[in-house]
């Protein structure tokens, strides 16, 4: 997958990382958006992180509800960075606030229900993360937009959100509490009190009278901004289906990652939204791949047993050692060769025998550690594998481990680096 191009592409003006929770979609996307900036786009990075990790690696204070622009980008044509966190109440009450007069606006957002529903009611974080694209879409002021979604249970909780919450509101319970405010008045109050006093009855015990009567007067003061709920979502929707929006799905190199990032291949293809590939994250390798596993563990357990190291049966000498003459399946350099012949020439000291033992011992643990990498590349190979032959029409980019944690714009272009760089090994 070539990501560069995408980037430069000023067509392309949504870029959507999602994924399973922990696969690295806020680092790759914070990356993505320095890269693009640093390439003369006007990004804005939109994330719902609560770890904040996104804010220390910019070297911002703290990210809230307003994009904030991040010093230190080395922009050309104009380039620049912003981030932002999303708040979901934040955002949810300026809907309130944009879509209401002040007076019912203010009956809205004193509401215990109303706001109990804000902080954490199913889904709200997702429908917000749609409500909050659409507005920086709607605003021009960005020509990219890199969203990281929501680290919810399942990845296809962001694309789901909308229509969660428009069955919600298009609820029977929901049209019920409803009815009162449509007939409005006294006769509203009629209504509500012969029409609704066996089911208020059973709902109070259940639930709580206050509760109830929270519900019904919420309901009420939202009655006319439904309808603007479900025209935005759907807005944004088709606002995801179209040309210049992109999808990457990120995951790790492990089962559970690339089952949920197949589901949501499947998913966006029945949805006909557009798929730019697969960011493969934490991808492991080594330098000295030709090792195998099997060898390594053998040649450990003969320098713990002390014994010499990768002998050929009635031979006395090491392979490719004067007396035996060059090993042509083997170079002379290979990791565990060279492990044991090095024993031997250990300096002289005090206590030769205490010091080659020492040494004997220290590489036979190197040589299980490089074992053990060599099988967590071997299952990491087969998980691709699985992957590329199940959808082998999505384009890949891996991107290798790093040894530490990112924590500034030096990792961020390190990362994007490795982004850009990824590819597939060849079959």
């Amino acid at each position: 997958m070539e990501l560069d191009p995408l980037l430069d592409d000023r067509g392309t003006r949504i870029i959507v990382c999602c994924g399973a929770g922990g696969v690295g979609k806020t680092t790759t996307a914070a990356a993505l958006g320095v890269r693009a900036a640093e390439r003369g786009r006007r990004v804005v990075v939109l994330t719902i992180d609560p770890a904040r990790r996104l804010a220390q690696s910019m070297g911002i204070d703290s990210l809230d509800n307003t994009p904030r622009k991040v010093d230190g980008i080395k922009g050309s044509d104009g380039g620049e960075l912003h981030a932002m966190m999303l708040d979901m109440k934040r955002t949810f009450d300026e809907i309130v606030e944009a879509h209401a007069d002040p007076e019912r606006a203010r009956a809205i957002l004193e509401n215990p229900f109303y706001q109990s529903l804000s902080a954490g009611f199913a889904g709200t974080q997702e429908y917000m993360a749609m409500e909050k694209l659409g507005q920086l879409r709607a605003r021009d002021e960005w020509d990219l937009i890199v969203v990281d979604t929501p680290p919810s249970r399942s990845a296809l909780d962001f694309l789901d959100a909308p229509k969660r919450l428009g069955s919600f509101l298009d609820g029977k319970f929901i049209k019920l509490l409803m009815a009162p405010a449509k007939v409005g008045g006294r006769a509203g109050m009629k209504f509500l009190n012969v029409g609704m006093s066996m089911m208020t009855g059973t709902l109070g015990k259940l639930l709580g009278g206050q509760f109830l009567k929270d519900v019904q007067t919420f309901v009420a003061a939202m009655d006319t901004m439904f309808g603007g709920f479900r025209t935005r979502a759907d807005a944004t929707y088709r606002l995801l289906q179209a040309p210049g929006t992109a999808f990457l799905v990120v995951a790790t190199p492990e089962r559970d990652a690339l089952r949920e990032a197949a589901y949501f291949v499947e998913r966006l293809a029945a949805e006909e939204m557009p798929l730019a590939g697969l960011v493969l994250n934490r991808v492991h390798g080594s330098g000295a791949a030709r090792l195998s596993a099997e060898r390594a563990r053998a040649a450990a357990e003969n320098l713990e047993e002390g014994r010499i190291v990768d002998q050929g049966d009635g031979k006395a000498g090491l392979r490719g050692s004067p007396a035996t003459g060059p090993d042509p399946e083997h170079e002379p350099n290979d990791l565990a060769t060279a492990a044991a012949s090095s024993v031997p020439e250990a300096a002289p000291t005090a206590e030769p025998a205490a010091q080659e033992t020492d040494v004997r011992l220290l590489t036979a643990g190197l040589l299980r550690l490089h074992a053990e990498r060599m099988r967590v590349l071997a299952r990491e190979q087969r998980t691709r594998d699985r992957f590329t032959a199940l959808h082998p029409e999505v384009a890949v980019t891996e991107v290798a481990a790093l040894p530490g944690d990112v924590h500034d714009l030096a990792g961020l272009r390190a990362i994007g680096d490795r982004l850009t760089a990824g590819r597939m090994p060849s079959a």
